[in-house]
């Protein structure tokens, strides 16, 4: 009889947490973003954030946590409460910082789980409209007869922009000086400015440039080309076979929180990603969804891991 009296209070306990799960959320959800406003990840935060509160009827906070390549973030998020109420939007910073910080206040496989993928996009290899570089075969051309002397600007050690350009360097055996910087905006100025030689900036942040003639487009770091820029190749495309490297974002939340729940924030972000609203909204800012089942994404991000601590260790990127 004692069995048998087990067996049905765990089976009351798991489906009071099915129907609880079932009418998730009951208050407002915290999303926790890794970066400033009006960045490429703040941005499609926000988008998301709106839809699923709508879907929801629920806000969900767009809480903005930036510092330390997104650590502050995720550390916040690591510590919380593991209800669903506190979520971490993200960007492939998730998967760069393991490599980049000697010491992170989380483990970022034992301590999250990994809830949804929501977008990639691109960056785009620009220079000056005026350098004498008009594509990717130049620009290798150039940089090898010049060894050293080619200087392009990153938003930072160990930000995607500097990693892409750190496997470009790896893939072509090219030496190209990479000069830091605060952000995407000073990297602008100075290659407009003719300081600095290219960037493989975020496509959000170079399009309005490369539309309005200030920069010139010589390649899409993504396996397939961006629909804002249908004339611009690929860097695969454009002689460097295979190559490809993208900025994705995606959704954590700390480790613990019931299967149930997890399940219903993935199913509903994966519903509102299928909208026509988002896509569009998406596509506005040179975004794709990127759909993926939760076990999908989490091989994907353990790929992600992998490599970027290849590309880091490679370029000899001294962990912070």
């Amino acid at each position: 009889m004692k069995k048998w009296s087990v067996v049905a209070v765990m089976g009351m306990a798991l489906g009071a947490v099915a129907a609880n799960a079932q009418n998730f959320p009951t208050k407002p959800v915290h999303m926790f973003i890794g970066f400033p406003a009006g960045t490429s990840t703040d941005i499609l935060a926000r988008m998301l954030a709106q839809k699923l509160g709508d879907l929801w009827g629920q806000n969900v906070v767009a809480d903005n946590r930036a510092g330390a390549g997104s650590s502050i973030a995720a550390a916040a998020v690591a510590r919380s409460t593991p209800d669903g109420y506190t979520l971490l939007f993200n960007s492939s910073a998730q998967s760069i910082n393991p490599s980049l910080y000697a010491k992170l206040p989380y483990d970022t496989l034992k301590d999250f789980v990994e809830i949804a993928a929501v977008a990639s996009q691109p960056n785009v290899l620009v220079v000056n409209p005026g350098s004498s570089i008009k594509s990717v075969a130049e620009l290798i051309a150039e940089a090898k007869a010049k060894p050293g002397q080619l200087n392009f600007g990153s938003a930072g050690v160990g930000t995607g922009t500097h990693l892409n350009l750190e496997k470009f360097k790896l893939a072509t055996g090219v030496d190209i000086t990479h000069v830091p910087y605060k952000g995407t905006p000073e990297v602008v100025t100075d290659i407009i400015g003719g300081r600095t030689t290219g960037y493989f900036a975020p496509i959000t942040a170079a399009l309005p440039f490369v539309q309005g003639g200030k920069l010139r487009a010589l390649a899409v770091s993504s396996a397939k080309r961006s629909s804002q820029l249908p004339n611009v190749p690929t860097v695969a495309e454009a002689g460097v076979k295979g190559f490809d490297f993208q900025l994705w974002f995606g959704l954590w939340g700390p480790s613990g929180m019931p299967k149930a729940v997890i399940d219903k924030i993935a199913r509903d972000t994966n519903r509102v990603l299928a909208s026509a609203e988002l896509r569009e909204q998406f596509a506005k800012a040179s975004t794709d969804p990127l759909i993926m089942t939760r076990a999908e994404f989490g091989q994907f991000v353990r790929k992600e891991i992998d490599e970027n601590g290849r590309v880091i260790r490679s370029a000899g990127i001294q962990p912070q």
